[in-house]
């Protein structure tokens, strides 16, 4: 592959002191090579969001961490420079990076269930951060630790302090992580996919403790996110990534307002529009991985633009207008060439007799009561979404329904007939006719089987004396959520995040389901990848008949897929009807709180024309 010499768009250099500058920055893989980022150069001013957006596996988090002077195991610097408050991380020993990381430079990990250690207290971990990076004045320390949890909108007494992670909700473990990243009063802040399986309530605080901790104390920080919404809400600047490169960057309301790369344009048309007005649409393909890229522009494969200029050379940096740059040859032609597509959910002439009905559910966890006198029905063909936030019930109404827990009283039916509480008690049928697609597809797949032996053992459990091709019927079950006949033979660890999660789709559906139940099945996915999988749903809705109970935290996201919406909280539904209705003229509080705090490219952009 040939490589350029020019430099990635770049957000201008503010005023005074730059705490942040990269140049050229270039990461290879130290057997082949290959790059994984390349041409990398970017400025982050004191007080400033630069927000880094792209698909999963574009390199935005390898450039996150190369600010703390890190490369993954494998990869190396193979040239170029990263600067933090004038020092170049490449001449420091490990000894001085060590004191740099969390000190001069802390980062807000994506999981802080998993970062926190869970066999220390929460007083503990804040005392040890402070103990490497600051004095050891006692007294000292436990002001900056009350002082951290309070700027985080968190309890800074004795009994808070005492907890242990498991103890804490997951907003409430996010917001120790950023009062841990921001004790030592750092001068540049990482932030990795820090608001990802929130509920858009507990994200919203955490976004604006970002934002006001940073203007506070004139922290510079690089915000990575897939999620374009929050980094619309968030960012002052923002910086596009393609296949290890910087391929647009500008300011905030020019990126999002008006886009000039086709690939910055794709994305936003696959980011949903809780007001409904434009469809949203997938990006067909995958980016290329390092060693497998294109000679010319890496986007070539998957651009409804591309020319014959596109496969020969990376595309040179375009100053499109002050502080906006892009690398591509088209970019003229952007703007009003992207295809259309119908906005909503699939049109069905007439729903079903109820697939599934729900009365007068009450469940427990232990002895605590966590839901309460719940009613609701699910019709053939349609798809009814559950939102709420983190604790609202979702979720555990969810596993009551599917069987996975049993302490539930009232009346679960599956067409005519009632279902027992656990799931080791129904029968076979009842199983199969209600399948469950969980969050997480990284972890729902046994990592030991091939795609092929999951779906096999998903046929021989449910039709054992199907007989037949069983090679056969697994390749075909792939192509109905649209995976090639290939992917037989892989190991989950070999497939992307949205691969992964069409197979935990394919192995639901091999069940041939009346009922789909997906927890929360797009969250940890990119924008595009979502796309797809919510059209995937729609397509199985249209083509199998098959009812859809689709649980998540994400308003905007709900209008392209569902008929019907029921808001839970505190274990109780306080509103339900039609999306339209309960989208656009809300009569719960409780809604109307949900709907304000649900971050949107559109109505950040207003917010900017109203200052």
């Amino acid at each position: 592959m040939t490589t350029t010499e020019q430099p990635s768009p770049e957000v201008p250099e503010a005023p005074g002191s730059v705490p942040v500058r990269v140049r050229g920055l270039r990461i290879a893989l130290t057997g082949s090579g290959s790059d994984i980022v390349d041409e990398i150069s970017i400025d982050i001013a004191p007080g400033e969001v630069l927000g880094l957006v792209g698909e999963s596996g574009s390199g935005k988090t390898t450039v996150g961490m190369s600010l703390l002077g890190y490369c993954r195991p494998g990869g190396k610097v193979a040239s170029g420079e990263v600067l933090i408050e004038g020092v170049s991380l490449t001449s420091l020993r490990d000894d001085a990076l060590r004191g740099l990381r969390g000190g001069v430079v802390s980062y807000i990990p994506q999981d802080p269930g998993t970062s926190l250690n869970p066999a220390l207290r929460i007083r503990t971990q804040l005392f040890e951060t402070l103990e490497e990076h600051d004095e050891r004045d006692s007294s000292r320390k436990e002001a900056r630790i009350r002082e951290a949890l309070e700027e985080v909108a968190l309890p800074s007494d004795d009994e808070f302090l005492r907890r242990y992670p498991h103890q804490l909700s997951g907003g409430q473990q996010q917001r120790v992580a950023i009062a841990m990243a921001f004790a030592p009063r750092p001068k540049v802040i990482v932030c990795d996919e820090p608001t990802t399986g929130l509920d858009v309530t507990t994200q919203a605080r955490v976004l604006e403790t970002i934002r006001d901790l940073c203007r506070s104390h004139q922290v510079a920080a690089l915000y990575v996110s897939h999620d374009l919404a929050v980094v619309a809400d968030l960012a002052d600047h923002v910086a596009v990534m393609y296949a290890g490169r910087i391929v647009e960057a500008g300011p905030r309301d020019q990126m999002f307002g008006a886009p000039t790369h086709p690939y910055t344009a794709r994305l936003l048309r696959a980011v949903p529009d809780i007001q409904g007005k434009r469809a949203v649409i997938g990006i067909p393909g995958r980016a290329p991985l390092p060693g497998h890229r294109p000679e010319g522009c890496f986007f070539v494969d998957r651009c409804h633009l591309a020319g014959d200029q596109c496969h020969t050379a990376f595309p040179p940096v375009e100053q499109v207008g002050p502080k906006h740059s892009v690398r591509c040859y088209r970019w003229k032609d952007t703007a009003g060439s992207l295809p259309r597509g119908e906005a909503g959910p699939p049109e069905v002439t007439k729903l079903g007799e109820p697939v599934l009905t729900v009365r007068r559910l009450n469940a427990k966890y232990g002895a605590r009561d966590t839901l309460f006198e719940i009613n609701l029905s699910v019709a053939r063909q349609e798809c009814l979404a559950l939102v709420g936030e983190s604790g609202s019930g979702k979720t555990t109404l969810a596993r009551c329904i599917a069987g996975l827990h049993s302490d539930w009283t009232g009346d679960v039916m599956l067409g005519d007939a009632a279902l027992q509480t656990a799931a080791r008690r129904r029968s076979t049928d009842a199983r199969r006719r209600i399948q469950y697609v969980f969050q997480n597809p990284y972890a729902s797949l046994n990592p030991r089987r091939t795609v092929g032996q999951t779906l096999a053992r998903q046929f021989k459990l449910f039709f054992p004396n199907a007989g037949g091709d069983m090679s056969g019927r697994v390749t075909a079950i792939l192509e109905q959520v649209a995976l090639s006949g290939e992917a037989i033979n892989r190991f989950p660890d070999q497939l992307s995040g949205g691969e992964r999660q069409r197979v935990a789709i394919a192995r639901a559906m091999a069940a041939e389901p009346e009922l789909l139940v997906c927890d929360e099945v797009t969250s940890a996915l990119d924008v595009s990848v979502q796309a797809a999988i919510i059209d995937l749903l729609r397509e199985l809705r249209v083509d199998t008949g098959l009812s859809i109970l689709f649980i998540t935290h994400d308003l905007a996201l709900i209008r392209t897929l569902a008929d019907r919406v029921a808001v839970m909280t505190d274990g109780r539904v306080v509103e339900e009807g039609p999306v339209a209705q309960i989208l656009d003229t809300p009569e719960a509080p409780y809604t109307r709180q949900l709907l304000d705090n649900t971050p949107s490219i559109e109505a950040a952009l207003a917010h900017v024309g109203d200052a």
